[in-house]
């Protein structure tokens, strides 16, 4: 199957994409510390500009239903609320996190590697349909993925991962679109039907994402300066998800 072949060649490169946060390594440490409020700030625009230009859209385009995949958004930020319940008993229970990992760094990870399990089902479909919309899609997801991935560095850093371990840990869920891809071929229609599913509740957890693990971290640093450079950060994040729509 020659499709399968293109199809593991392209979402491979994806997964490389996690690594792109390893131009920090450059960085000194003391910069790096001065930016990761920026990083976190423009994961803020691109986790709402996916979630609202991207994800939503093409959720109410595929199943046409408005009631039911709003209700799948809802089911999404419920998913991710207990989720960080969890986290917060598991880890927590002590009544401090301060030698704990952020629950945000795992509910990062978990819904980065939803989102890669989707970009994986969605990039074999394009190939099994034909080879030239495989590579447009391919593109595509590129595209979306580096200012994602840009962001989601920077989340895994402010939740307290050194360096190398969220390069490790962003690289591994990366590997979901790997495994989106091979369940696509393996599965067929059910994936397909999976897949929409998933797409809202993805959504639903980004916006959960955003809006209660990450504004809240931004406030901290009241300084107007530093204030108003968040909002270029998040502003630039929605921009770049929005430019994303005219190069697909």
């Amino acid at each position: 199957m020659p499709s399968f072949g293109y199809a593991l060649v392209s979402v491979t490169i994806v997964s490389l994409l996690s690594f792109v946060g390893i131009l920090t390594l450059a960085l000194k440490k003391n910069l790096l510390q001065k930016i990761i409020l920026y990083l976190v700030s423009f994961a803020v625009g691109a986790l709402f500009g996916d979630a609202l230009i991207h994800l939503l859209p093409e959720a109410y385009e595929t199943s046409g239903k408005g009631l039911s995949t709003a209700l799948m958004v809802i089911l999404g930020i419920f998913i991710f609320f207990i989720l960080e319940k969890f986290i917060r008993w598991r880890h927590c229970h002590d009544g401090s996190c301060e030698d704990h990992l952020k629950p945000v760094v795992y509910m990062n990870l978990f819904g980065d590697a939803v989102h890669n399990f989707i970009d994986g089902l969605v990039i074999a479909a394009s190939y099994s349909v034909s080879f030239h919309l495989g590579v447009a899609t391919t593109i595509a997801v590129v595209l979306h993925e580096i200012p994602q991935e840009i962001g989601d560095f920077g989340v895994l850093l402010h939740g307290g991962l050194s360096v190398k371990k969220a390069l490790f840990f962003n690289f591994l869920s990366a590997l979901a679109s790997i495994i989106g891809a091979i369940l696509f071929f393996a599965a067929g229609d059910f994936m397909g039907n999976f897949k929409m599913a998933l797409i809202p509740v993805t959504a639903g957890g980004f916006i959960y994402m955003a809006g209660s693990d990450l504004i809240p971290e931004l406030h901290h640093d009241e300084r107007p300066l530093r204030s108003l450079l968040q909002i270029f950060f998040i502003a630039l994040g929605v921009a770049l998800m929005a430019l994303l729509v005219f190069l697909e």
